[in-house]
């Protein structure tokens, strides 16, 4: 049985992997850094999937460690893409202060730099 609740999942389609895709997004679109995260947004049409890109240079640390950085980024984004107020790519960067954060840290950082973009809509229960 999977634990993951539907629509939740990340499937490939949705993650940026294309050089050109992030050179896109850092050349049209808009810069925000917040906490342990620098955001990266371009926005998309109203019927486009949103899609997420993670970026953990070796300033961030060792193999092992920027690894641990996209993946707790790329949770952070699976965990809350429903609460886009639209469709965008998201290029997300993962800073050095990183490193010794939690899943639940990384998630109050992202939410913070989304609500500042003015991209998060308030899910109520």
């Amino acid at each position: 049985m999977d634990a993951t609740p539907p629509g939740l999942g990340l499937p490939r389609s949705r993650r940026i992997k294309q050089g050109r895709d992030f050179a896109r997004a850092k050349a049209q679109g808009q810069r925000l850094a917040h906490g342990c995260l620098v955001l990266n947004w371009v926005p998309l049409p109203a019927h486009a999937f949103s899609r997420v890109g993670v970026i953990a240079s070796r300033r961030v640390g060792g193999a092992v460690i920027r690894n641990r950085a996209r993946r707790l980024l790329r949770e952070a984004f699976r965990l809350n893409q429903h609460s886009l107020l639209q469709p965008v790519e998201v290029i997300l960067v993962a800073r050095p202060s990183i490193v010794d954060k939690t899943l639940a840290a990384v998630t109050v950082d992202y939410v913070g730099a989304l609500r500042r973009a003015r991209l998060y809509r308030c899910v109520q229960p």
